[in-house]
């Protein structure tokens, strides 16, 4: 009797936490791949890349922007126009916030890896790498 008296507060507990978690359906997980296989580098964010809605797309915005990405191997998506997208793109990538910037399929991070890789120059390597810069003039 005791055991089961203790189960009952930690069950409680946990339902909150269960039913919070999103599960992405087949056709937004389809669509989010089909948009990150779209271009070599593919970034979700708030608004667009010529009126961001947040600071933190603008700044990514920004930074991809003084690398010299390519604008056509580039790709934005605005998650404010579609609130699956918003939310799905959270539980596809495995992380809470937008932007999210992929390079070649592969997620990279928000803001603030994305800053950091710009100081260390890992940001200008990994785009050199993905061929999504701007061809330098000879």
């Amino acid at each position: 009797m005791f055991a089961r008296s203790l189960l009952r507060p930690l069950a409680s507990t946990l339902r909150p936490a269960l039913s919070m978690r999103r599960f992405l359906s087949d056709e937004t997980r389809k669509a989010i791949e089909e948009a990150v296989h779209s271009a070599p580098v593919v970034l979700f964010m708030k608004g667009t890349p010529g009126a961001p809605a947040c600071g933190f797309s603008r700044a990514t915005i920004q930074l991809l922007g003084q690398q010299g990405v390519d604008p056509a191997k580039f790709a934005a998506y605005n998650v404010l126009e579609d609130d699956e997208l918003r939310q799905g793109i959270k539980e596809y990538s495995e992380w809470p916030t937008i932007p999210q910037l992929y390079v070649n399929n592969e997620f990279v991070g928000g803001c603030d890896i994305i800053t950091n890789m710009s100081q260390t120059g890992e940001l200008a390597e990994l785009l050199d790498e993905a061929n999504a810069l701007i061809p330098l003039e000879e």
